[in-house]
């Protein structure tokens, strides 16, 4: 049986309490229509146990939802909608424009003149700024490790 929290939409979905277009449901995760696309086709992918964030998601869900949104990414293309590109989005935390904090990964059917826009100031940096920042991350992997043991292949062995 799936944990929930009463309160989180996402919850009341997987539980049937509130209703939802069902694309696709196995035993960790669910996928159905987003109420409000940015285009038609516009899917999302939660899993079934309520994780407000990533850092909350078991890796194999994670790489589930992940595995999943690619084939309804494919299933998109070989649809009738309009479909020139797919992104996958996941937004996690409130800096990055999460709204529902229950982790989600949208599907985007895209095409040329959509309304969708990730806009930024992109700026070339130095390697040497990038290695800086690469040393952070090799940090955080190293922290990680000591908790979770990760194989070669960056997987957890766990």
């Amino acid at each position: 049986m799936p944990t929930d929290d009463d309160d989180c939409l996402f919850c009341q979905i997987v539980r049937g309490s509130v209703p939802s277009n069902i694309v696709f449901e196995d035993d960790l995760v669910f996928a159905f229509m987003d109420t409000s696309p940015i285009n038609p086709g516009h899917l999302l992918v939660i899993p079934k146990d309520h994780a407000a964030y990533l850092e909350e998601l078991d890796e194999e869900t994670g790489a589930h939802m992940f595995r999943l949104g690619h084939r309804l990414a494919k299933a998109i293309r070989r649809s009738r909608l309009r479909c020139e590109g797919v992104n996958l989005f996941l937004a996690d935390g409130e800096a990055a424009f999460q709204e529902v904090f229950h982790a989600h990964l949208h599907v985007l059917p895209r095409f040329n003149g959509d309304s969708f826009r990730i806009d930024a100031d992109w700026q070339r940096r130095s390697l040497a700024d990038l290695e800086e920042s690469a040393n952070q991350v090799r940090s955080g992997l190293q922290w990680l490790a000591t908790s979770v043991e990760l194989t070669p292949g960056g997987t957890s062995s766990q």
